[in-house]
């Protein structure tokens, strides 16, 4: 249990160095252990779930209470249907992810939902992304979960198209979208005239108060290998800024 705290430490001293008002830390969801680390001991998928979020409690309240928002880290509702997955039906996936959403809310149950983003996505590498799952038929069971913020890929060129589908889906009122708008396996630098682009089009669907900007996933998802160079990222993150403060722009004037 020391380990988290190391962390918490680590990213508060480094906030306290650049003069960030804001940090997150990304903590495994328990549907993510489970999608890595296979059962060989328990009964059922479902006692074995809610076993890692009674495990996982610890670090998610740890995170918290030290004043950082928790960011849960969930691609095993969008990688899982292709990994785990592939061979259900897809209303038997649904029922897995649905099962996988109650152990994180059992999980985060004593966190406030502000003080939570989770964060779905189809795998960080650069593959063909045809057997991805459509957001569309998981939306039901992202937004039953009860952190406030859901991160998810918007530039990744499979599922750019699916703003629309929030323009069309029942998204609860409290929610707040965090689009992906640069692509994290890819050394394209994007325009900022297109990070507002991508910002802009969600503002219209959810509205402007309720977008931030965001990347499809992280750009380092193993310690010591980056996808791409920290140079090409850093500039990529620039981007980032420029465009939303274009968005900004033209959504508020």
């Amino acid at each position: 249990r020391d380990a988290v705290h190391d962390d918490i430490a680590n990213v508060k001293a480094a906030a306290v160095h650049h003069g960030a008002p804001h940090v997150f830390m990304s903590a495994a969801s328990p549907g993510v252990v489970s999608l890595f680390f296979h059962n060989a001991y328990y009964k059922t998928h479902e006692e074995y779930l809610f076993a890692i979020a009674d495990a996982m409690q610890y670090e998610y309240e740890a995170i918290a209470s030290a004043g950082i928002i928790l960011q849960l880290d969930c691609p095993d509702l969008g990688m899982g249907r292709h990994i785990q997955y592939a061979d259900l039906p897809i209303e038997e996936f649904r029922k897995k992810a649905r099962l996988h959403i109650d152990a994180l809310n059992h999980a985060t149950r004593n966190i406030a939902p502000e003080q939570m983003r989770m964060h779905l996505c189809w795998g960080n590498y650069e593959g063909p992304h045809t057997y991805d799952v459509p957001f569309a038929k998981i939306a039901a069971a992202c937004f039953r979960a009860r952190p406030q913020g859901l991160s998810f890929e918007g530039a990744n060129p499979r599922h750019e198209h699916e703003w629309e589908d929030f323009a069309r889906a029942k998204i609860p009122a409290d929610k707040i979208l965090i689009p992906g708008v640069l692509d994290s396996t890819s050394s394209f630098v994007e325009h900022p005239e297109l990070v507002a682009d991508r910002l802009c089009r969600y503002a219209s669907a959810v509205g402007r108060e309720n977008v931030i900007a965001g990347t499809d996933c992280g750009f380092g998802t193993f310690a010591g290998r980056p996808g791409i160079v920290p140079s090409v990222m850093w500039a990529k993150m620039r981007a980032m800024a420029e465009g939303a403060k274009l968005a900004s722009k033209t959504l508020w004037g």
